[in-house]
Formats: C-alpha cells, structure tokens, sequence
C-alpha cells in the first residue's frame, strides 16, 4: 500500500545542531550551485568568444564577377527618362559573395536580392538612387548604416550581426526589418528621418527597452522574442493599429498611452504578467479588440476570461477566441453591479 512502512520525517527541534553529514550536504550542494554557476559563466564567456571569432574571422574573397552579374540581371523597362531602356532588377542569392563594387555602375537597378551570401559592406549601393527594395538577409552586416537612397520604401536586414539602428534614413522607407540581429536598443530611430515607415520587424533581438521609438506613421511593430522588461516612449505611435510583444520579459503594463488611439490588435503571450489588474491598464487603449495573453501567469486566474472582458468590454477577441453573447451578458450585469457598489460607497 502507499505510504506502508515509511517513518513520518520529523522537523528538527529548534536549537538541535546539525550533524557533519547534514552540514556535508550543504556544502556539497553549494559546490554543485557553484559549478552549476561556473559552467553558466564559461559557457556565455565562450559563446561571446565564438561571435567574436567569427566577426574577426577573414573570409576567402569571393567577388562579384561580369558572368555572375550577366546571370543575375533581368527585366529590361525604360530608363526614368524614358529615352532608354536598363535592366531594374539584379538577383545573386547564396553566391557566398564578399565584394560587389561591379553593382555601383547599374545606377538603374530598382530590386536588388543579395541574400545569403557573404557581405559586410554595402557601399557599392549607395549609386543605385533609383532603388525601390532591397533583401540583404543572412548577410554578416554589423550595420545598417547606409547611404540615403531617395526612393527606397522596403528593405530586409534580417538574420545579419547588426547591433544598433544607426543610420536609416531613407525618406521613403516603408517597410523595414532587422529580425534576428543582436540590437539592444532601438535608439536612433527618428521619425526626422524615417516619416514614411509603417512597419518595423524587430523579432528576435536583444532589446531592454522600447525607448526611442519616435514614429508618428509606423502601423504595424514587431518585438517578440526580446528581452523587454519596460515599455517605454510609446505615446507617440498615434497611427499604431498591430503590437507583437511575445515571448518578452514583461511583468507590468505600465506604458502604454491613450495616445494609441488605433491600436487593435495586441499580443502579450508569454511574459510574465501575475495579476488581472495589469488588464485595467489598457483601458486608455480605445480602440483594441484584440488582446493574447496566453502563458501569463494570470491567464491561469478564476474566470480569466471573464474578468478581462469585465475590464475591457469593447474587446471582442482574446486569445484568439470571440467573445460569445452570453459572455458579454454576464461581463455586463457584473460590471454594472460592481459600480453600482462603488457609488453606494462614495454616497
């Protein structure tokens, strides 16, 4: 049977000494705390020790050459002054390409794929004025620094080495990303210069903080898989309509504004939210709808779902779930209750 023959464990009495095997234990069990701790150390040390080899890492040349680039060239369309006609588009994916001086001669060229290769200098572009998109993806970009290009509305940095958002300042830039890259903060970004952006792609980076923002135009702001633990100088983002903040570390909601008139759409999943009352937060959002807070602590509360609808009633979605009717009766009845009993109180 369960239980049979085991001897109750009594705790120690109070002032009983600890016997040399009990204080042996501890000792050991701080050692093993203490290795665990040691390893953790080496193995962040190592781990800083191989980016930076491969950073510092020299790479075999491997230029761009006239067949390659004869291979990548295509669709012919007339020249801007319609006197001529130039190829605008150049594609070289996974070449394993360190150099691409030859591209600064094709002034013309208006889509440009340079992904999966091997770049750490984008400068031979700053002649293509003309360009419209750009994907330099799985590159071994440290920056994102370029020069303006007038006409750019889209470009992709993602999976590069980039470590800050310093110097972007394309006009017409529309659509940026930097996903899977090592920025810690996005400080430098300027609405001055960037007042056409409407999406911004931040996955997967080693972002604090969400300080420095300062984009009027942008719509849609990707930030999951961070390391966000305050939001910070989002008042600003008036035309703000979708916020991805998965996989953060979040504990509170503080910071968000009713300057957000337009948000709608917002996904808190798996931070570390503890308590409901967070929720009443979000009240000075007047336009959400749709709200994930699925592996919070507190979406595992007592009438999670109710509760939230309570203190957002014009929510209509959560965790991708519609509210039904009835759930919205019954938030109704006992919001109206409870601030029928906060009068009485005033009273």
């Amino acid at each position: 049977m369960e239980g049979e023959g085991e001897e109750e464990e009594t705790p120690q009495e109070e002032g009983e000494e600890e016997t040399p095997q009990e204080e042996g234990a501890e000792e050991e069990g701080g050692e093993e705390r203490g290795a665990v701790e040691g390893q953790e150390g080496e193995e962040e040390e190592e781990k800083a020790l191989s980016e930076q080899e491969e950073e510092e890492q020299v790479l075999e040349p491997c230029p761009l050459t006239e067949e390659g680039l004869k291979e990548g060239l295509s669709l012919l369309c007339k020249t801007s002054n319609g006197l001529a006609h130039a190829y605008v588009k150049f594609e070289a994916k996974s070449k394993d390409l360190t150099d691409i001086s030859l591209l600064e001669y094709f002034i013309h060229l208006r889509y440009v794929d340079l992904s999966e290769n091997k770049l750490k200098d984008l400068s031979p572009l700053s002649s293509l004025t003309h360009l419209l998109w750009l994907n330099v993806d799985g590159n071994l970009l440290t920056s994102a620094c370029m020069q303006e290009l007038p006409y750019l509305q889209i470009i992709s940095f993602s999976q590069n080495r980039i470590k800050d958002v310093e110097g972007i300042t394309h006009p017409r830039l529309a659509n940026l990303s930097l996903q899977g890259n090592k920025i810690r903060t996005v400080l430098g970004l300027s609405h001055g210069q960037l007042f056409s952006l409407q999406i911004l792609e931040l996955r997967g980076n080693k972002i604090e903080s969400t300080a420095g923002l300062s984009l009027p135009k942008l719509e849609s702001l990707y930030l999951a898989q961070n390391v966000i633990r305050s939001l910070e100088g989002l008042e600003g983002l008036e035309q703000l309509t979708t916020l991805h903040l998965r996989d953060n570390q979040l504990e509170t909601l503080d910071g968000f504004s009713s300057g957000m008139k337009c948000l709608r759409y917002l996904n808190l999943r798996n931070n570390k939210i503890s308590s409901l009352q967070e929720v009443t937060k979000l009240q000075v959002l007047p336009m959400l709808q749709a709200l994930v807070l699925l592996d919070n602590p507190c979406s595992e509360e007592t009438n999670y779902r109710l509760e939230i609808l309570i203190q957002l009633p014009n929510l209509q979605r959560l965790d991708k779930e519609l509210f039904e009717p009835d759930e919205q009766e019954e938030a109704q009845r006992i919001r109206q209750e409870r601030q029928e009993k906060e009068a009485e109180k005033v009273t």
